[in-house]
């Protein structure tokens, strides 16, 4: 790991390209997807990635930044959005409200729209929303006072490697994790982790052991269900990074190893993040087949056959 390499917000912003035009009235994107749910049921989750401000936390590998704003959305702008994707989605049982940041920031969530945003989903089971674990604050539990569905908090864990967790920038350290778990957890608030695999400064086999060690640091804090994120280009930091020799993204074999891994401790559900899967895949004859039987697993919760293939990203 290179020790003379200073990672700083102005540095990763440096390395960035322009931003997408974002309609503040409007999600960026929006679907209905299946999920197996914390008490082994199959639930329908309507997942709302919603446009706001930029995240505070300028983090390496981060390319959420494409999409949003450069100034805080007005006030209802948030509640508009929701209800927009709500009547042209299907009815479904859960509902993520993803903003490219932290809810808990005021610069990105409106306080003032709390109630509003209460009222129409109250019809949910469950509502996830993410947040930096340095957010977790009184705001916290005011909204979920206001809620009638369970809350869920997705907070970015990353990676329990210490010295690649400092360079990501993520201003965080493995305790100020454990310790969000735990006061979310007291107030009967569940977590969900998103695991890196093979963050930069990494090998193909540390990003697994890393990955997997990081599971298994998250359900010992008391964490519900943690996704695998494979580490990709896009944000320009990595494809920088990617010119030194300090990163490239992981093959597919590496996501089905730390998900069947995952799967296997049987504490708590394990999903691979299957968003531009392609991109980690060199072998077009079994790309489908791989994306469909981690799809089942993630489904399932089960460790399923594996597809078998001559192709030499197959490990």
């Amino acid at each position: 790991m290179p020790a003379d390499l200073e990672i700083t917000n102005q540095w990763i912003k440096s390395k960035r390209g322009p931003k997408n035009k974002i309609n503040p009235r409007r999600p960026y994107a929006f679907y209905v997807e299946e999920e197996k749910g914390i008490n082994g049921e199959n639930t329908t989750v309507a997942t709302i990635f919603l446009s706001n401000k930029e995240c505070p936390f300028q983090c390496l590998m981060c390319d959420l930044w494409k999409n949003t704003t450069d100034e805080p959305v007005q006030a209802g702008d948030i509640p508009y959005q929701i209800q927009w994707a709500l009547n042209r989605l299907p009815k479904a049982q859960n509902i993520k409200l993803y903003n490219s940041g932290n809810f808990f920031d005021i610069n990105a969530i409106p306080e003032e729209d709390y109630g509003a945003i209460a009222g129409m989903i109250k019809d949910f089971d469950r509502v996830v929303v993410e947040s930096h674990p340095k957010l977790i604050n009184t705001l916290t539990f005011k909204f979920q006072e206001m809620l009638s569905p369970q809350l869920e908090i997705a907070m970015g864990l990353e990676t329990v490697h210490p010295g690649v967790l400092k360079k990501l920038n993520k201003k965080m350290t493995l305790s100020d994790f454990e310790r969000a778990v735990n006061i979310l957890e007291a107030h009967n608030i569940s977590t969900r982790a998103f695991v890196l695999l093979k963050p930069p400064f990494l090998n193909e086999q540390e990003g697994i052991m890393w990955a997997k060690r990081s599971i298994e640091f998250a359900f010992n804090t008391g964490v519900k269900c943690c996704v695998i994120i494979p580490t990709r280009y896009g944000n320009g930091a990595l494809e920088h990074l990617g010119k030194l020799g300090y990163f490239s993204p992981p093959v597919i074999g590496s996501l089905e190893n730390v998900l069947e891994y995952g799967i296997a401790l049987e504490a708590g559900n394990v999903f691979a993040d299957l968003w531009d899967i392609e991109l980690f895949s060199k072998c077009s004859q079994c790309l489908k087949k791989r994306k469909r039987r981690l799809k089942e697993m993630n489904l399932q919760q089960l460790v399923l056959p594996k597809v078998k293939c001559e192709c030499q990203d197959r490990d």
